[in-house]
């Protein structure tokens, strides 16, 4: 007995394909819908593009992999654009971030907007019960928690999705590791078992980033200024392309130690740099977050927070504000940027996660950082 129908996000890779094969295997009635979300020609993608003289587009390539994989499984594959979509909700911010000179992360967006919504609604239309992906996560109790592989756990990119989002979702690779993965698709045969997994921007691909960028925003120069020193050490090639703690991509020589980035000044167009990784301008103790999704009811005044997705967990306490933001405070916090995510962790449970407008050091935001 059938246990109801599914959709899976089929990208065309390994772990979609292992989430379809498992689904079926389980019982359900199986369907893999393929997203379209990026038009090179319609987004005016060129400069930074590898991809223009291709005689097929790595998007298709990924199709007609996603198809193979339905084939072999003997399920349907629809297909659905959601370009416009991607474009108003994703790519947007992401420009208006980096405009700001921040850090934004569009892979988190892409979950909310895009993955949970655009296309939640669009399996509805199918008649499914329930929509599945090939994220490393686990959802225990209708709670969002992290994955087996600790390595490939995803639950960072998923904290701003909600948990009403979350009531009819599966994912069946959050109790696998991604050697079993391969293995399983080895298996069955699925064209995508050695498939690399994809890198660069969330469904848009590999790109030469500050080529791409010059698609959509003007390069303003600047200088690089040593903050302890006020010594001019050249110039950069625009704040956008710029995180803090950066070291590689510099460009500057010359120096004992090497030089992270560790802040900015818009107005100026200033790129401020210091000395050694143990610098004092890379370290604070508390930060603003604002945008808070929750994916339950608890509210903690203390739990686990992590900065950025390879970030370890920082223990850390809330403090609740009038005005519905965060501040969360720390210890020794390295490197903590303004637009990206911080999410909060009990243990194994995702919380949710907001994003960091503003950090600060003995209670004072920090004038270099954004």
């Amino acid at each position: 007995m059938q246990k109801g129908k599914v959709i899976v996000g089929i990208s065309g890779g390994v772990d979609s394909s292992v989430a379809a094969y498992l689904l079926k295997e389980e019982g359900y009635e199986v369907e893999g819908l393929f997203m379209r979300n990026w038009d090179s020609s319609i987004n005016q993608d060129i400069l930074g593009n590898p991809n223009l003289n291709h005689p097929i587009c790595p998007q298709e390539e990924d199709y007609n992999d996603a198809k193979a994989v339905c084939d072999a499984l003997n399920i349907p594959l629809h297909r659905v654009d959601f370009i416009k979509e991607y474009w108003d909700f994703v790519f947007t911010y992401f420009l208006e971030e980096l405009k700001k000179g921040r850090t934004p992360n569009p892979d988190i967006f892409c979950n909310k907007y895009i993955k949970f919504d655009a296309f939640s609604k669009a399996a509805e239309k199918l008649g499914a019960t329930y929509i599945a992906t090939g994220h490393y996560a686990k959802i225990e109790n209708g709670l969002l928690m992290r994955a087996k592989d600790t390595n490939k756990d995803q639950t960072y990119f998923l904290s701003q999705v909600s948990k009403e989002q979350l009531k009819n979702v599966l994912f069946p690779l959050g109790n696998f590791d991604k050697t079993e993965v391969r293995k399983l698709a080895k298996q069955q045969n699925l064209i995508t078992a050695e498939k690399k997994d994809s890198t660069g921007i969330c469904f848009i691909g590999e790109r030469n980033f500050k080529q791409f960028l010059k698609n959509y925003l003007p390069n303003q120069k600047g200088r690089i200024i040593n903050i302890e020193t006020n010594e001019d050490l050249g110039e950069h090639i625009g704040l956008m392309y710029y995180t803090i703690g950066q070291r590689r991509g510099l460009d500057i020589g010359g120096t004992k130690e090497r030089l992270f980035a560790v802040g900015k000044d818009l107005k100026k167009n200033i790129l401020y740099v210091a000395e050694g990784e143990e610098n004092s301008y890379l370290l604070s103790d508390s930060c603003i977050v604002d945008e808070i999704n929750w994916n339950g009811e608890e509210r903690p005044k203390e739990c686990m927070a992590k900065f950025r997705y390879r970030d370890q967990d920082h223990p850390v306490k809330l403090t609740y504000q009038e005005d519905g933001k965060l501040l969360v405070s720390y210890q020794n916090g390295k490197a903590i940027t303004p637009g990206q995510a911080c999410v909060f962790y009990l243990n194994e449970r995702c919380l949710g996660g907001g994003i960091i407008q503003e950090v600060r050091k003995n209670g004072k935001k920090l004038w270099y950082l954004l």
